[in-house]
């Protein structure tokens, strides 16, 4: 009684619907913002917990990477 399920470890694009981006992004935010991301053999695993806490904190801020655009 009382048990919790753990969370379930989710793919590349169930976090991409999940932040309304496209898969590329989330590669590339794993490359170049240590968006949180485990590999498993070849694949990439998330927990969306960890997502949430990532975006909170700032991690899907713009950056210098972004030279020439500008935020509207």
């Amino acid at each position: 009684m009382g048990r919790t399920m753990p969370e379930p470890w989710v793919a590349v694009d169930k976090v991409a619907r999940h932040l309304g981006v496209a898969k590329d992004s989330v590669y590339r935010w794993i490359e170049t913002k240590s968006l949180p991301a485990h590999r498993v053999g070849r694949l990439w695993k998330f927990k969306l917990s960890e997502i949430d806490e990532w975006v909170h904190a700032g991690g899907a801020g713009q950056d210098h990477d972004n030279k020439g655009k500008e935020k509207k």
